[in-house]
């Protein structure tokens, strides 16, 4: 499994990123870090800190540099009696510049350690609400274990920029142009033949730098492909184990390790010979100058002390000058998560508000209306889902939509909730356009009972209260005890405050169910939508369910979807949609007289029961 092979990728238009069906696993090649620089917004808003953390770098910086101009002042004036006080007092100074420093580079070190976590969280938190905001066309085809992946481990190498890296690049920054300055003060000839070396070092710096950005990002991506296989399969343990597929399994996601392994190691293999090439060229630089040096103090141009001094100094230059090529590589491998954490944040939502969302109608009656609805599935737009479908649900009203799979019953459903937006035709909630509301109160004014119940890991009470968050407790147990949840939940050990393990796994089909149903029930919305809303309860609890719903429909506009003809029998209307189009439209006892498709369904359920 490969980066390359990911099915994922992000894609511009002309008029900015689109939800595509990847999120690009194609590094640049640019050794740029300007990714990096889009992090700026989140560091300046803690401005005060980060402003605290430069001036304790600064101070550091300074207190490591005035060292070396002790040094030559000792060894200058020489160790002898009559310089005892001198060299005592210079000692002092120096364990009081050692003291500054100490402190200087604590504080450094908290301010921007906690600046790395704060900016890391704000980021996950915006790129969490971001990508849950998305519409499903975007999770049609991005994989959720990547998105995961960028969330969590690249968010991880963000922190360490942030809160280290970048501050040990400023740091060795200010240390190699102050030691490079006071080189120049004490020796002009001696930092004209180190300046020479400078080109030949940063040369290759840039160069490789491009290579080890560009495997970095490979090895992310490897990662990211791995973790997603693993979330995936990890979710799905029960149906792994049922065929008997852990070996085949574990040898897939093995191979997706493996390449993620040898993708690190190169990167890694890359980065130490970056460092080795850099460390090299550095230190002979300096041997080469201080052999220099060595001649000039034979010759008494220079003093010995002087020739320490400038020793001390070009020994902290070529250090920072190492260390930043090791830094070099660290903001390379933040550049390519922040990368890829950006490629997220810049798809934009194929449904969006409205410029000015106009306000719902008061009171919501639910009625709705399709007006020559045509749709493709952005990953299928080649196959119309919907071919012209038009009908009207009047307030209050219970109407059914039957027919085969892939007949486009669930299509509606997500159309109205603007899961997606229709490709031509109008849909109307109340006699307006559902396009002409804000995506949050359309949605407010449907309560779905899906047909896949999605369970959370929390209480059953905490479950049921999804459907509206600020209920009171009072509200969730009556719409659990409708919904007969209570039936199950008294049994449990906290009643309703169980929990019920990641994505429900301890509960019956019939029980997540019952919880959806709950949810509908304290949603107390205008507009109903069932699909298979009792598909997954026995003969005895369906029954009881049902009475629940009726009493629920009475007061709300309701469009049920079902393959189980006799759970549409009480319904005012029924819709047989079949390849898209509504080819038949009446009363069960209408269209089981017809002598059409409808006819044909009902004889074979009602016969086989």
């Amino acid at each position: 499994m490969t980066a390359s092979a990911a099915p994922n990728r992000l894609e511009h238009s002309p008029s900015g990123p689109q939800e595509a069906p990847a999120l690009a696993a194609a590094p640049s090649g640019r050794a740029r870090l300007r990714p990096l620089v889009r992090l700026l917004p989140f560091v300046l808003r803690y401005r005060g800190r980060a402003v605290a953390a430069l001036v304790a770098l600064i101070v550091a910086a300074l207190a490591t540099l005035a060292v070396p101009i002790a040094v030559r002042r000792m060894i200058d004036f020489g160790f002898t009696g009559e310089s005892l006080v001198l060299i005592n007092s210079y000692f002092a100074v120096m364990i009081a510049v050692a003291a500054v420093l100490a402190v200087a580079s604590a504080s450094r070190f908290y301010l921007v350690t906690t600046l790395g976590e704060r900016v890391v969280a704000d980021l996950r938190e915006r790129v969490f609400r971001h990508v849950i905001a998305l519409s499903p066309a975007f999770f049609d085809s991005a994989q959720s274990g990547e998105v995961v992946s960028r969330l969590t481990a690249d968010t991880t190498q963000i922190k360490a920029a942030v809160g280290a890296s970048v501050s040990q690049a400023l740091r060795n920054l200010v240390l190699f142009f102050g030691a490079s300055a006071m080189m120049v003060v004490t020796s002009p000839r001696l930092s004209a033949f180190v300046l020479g070396a400078i080109p030949v070092i940063v040369l290759p710096l840039v160069a490789f730098g491009r290579m080890v950005r560009r495997r970095s990002r490979g090895a992310q991506d490897t990662l990211a492909a791995a973790s997603a296989y693993a979330s995936e399969t990890i979710g799905a343990a029960r149906t792994v184990q049922a065929f008997t597929s852990e070996r085949a399994a574990a040898s897939r996601f093995a191979s997706a390790v493996e390449h993620a392994f040898v993708a690190a190691v190169e990167s890694t293999a890359a980065r130490a010979l970056l460092t080795a090439v850099v460390i090299f060229l550095v230190f002979s630089s300096v041997v080469v100058v201080l052999w220099v040096g060595a001649q000039d103090v034979l010759a008494s141009h220079m003093t010995p002390g002087r020739l320490g001094q400038f020793v001390l100094y070009a020994a902290f230059a070529a250090g920072a000058l190492g260390e930043l090529s090791q830094v070099w590589g660290e903001l390379s491998l933040a550049s390519g998560a922040a990368e890829r954490l950006f490629e997220i944040l810049g798809v934009r939502s194929q449904v969006q508000d409205p410029a000015r969302p106009q306000p719902l109608p008061s009171p919501g009656h639910g009625a709705v209306t399709f007006e020559k609805v045509r749709f493709a599935y952005p990953s299928r737009p080649e196959t119309d889902v919907l071919d012209g479908v038009s009908f009207a649900v009047a307030a209050g009203e219970r109407v059914a939509l039957v027919g085969p799979s892939g007949a486009g019953k669930s299509t509606v459903f997500h159309l109205l909730l603007r899961f997606y937006d229709a490709s031509s035709g109008r849909i109307l909630l109340d006699g307006q356009a559902v396009n002409e509301f804000s995506l949050e109160a359309l949605r407010s004014r449907i309560a779905i009972v899906p047909q896949d119940v999605a369970v959370f890991t929390g209480s059953i009470a905490d479950n049921i209260r999804f459907g509206r968050p600020d209920a009171l407790p009072a509200d969730v147990e009556r719409a659990a005890e409708l919904a007969l949840v209570n039936e199950f939940a008294r049994h449990l050990p906290q009643d309703l405050d169980t929990a019920n393990g990641e994505r429900g796994v301890t509960l019956s089909g019939g029980q997540r169910q019952r919880i959806a149903i709950a949810r509908a029930i304290l949603r107390d919305a205008p507009l109903l939508l069932l699909d298979e809303a009792t598909s997954a309860l026995d003969a005895e609890s369906e029954t009881q369910v049902q009475k629940a719903l009726e009493q629920l429909m009475q007061q709300r506009t309701t469009i049920v979807i079902a393959h189980r003809l006799a759970t549409v029998l009480s319904c005012d209307r029924i819709l047989l949609l079949d390849k898209g189009r509504i080819v038949e439209e009446g009363t069960h006892a209408s269209l089981s007289a017809g002598g059409g498709l409808y006819e044909r369904l009902a004889k074979l359920q009602f016969e086989r029961a």
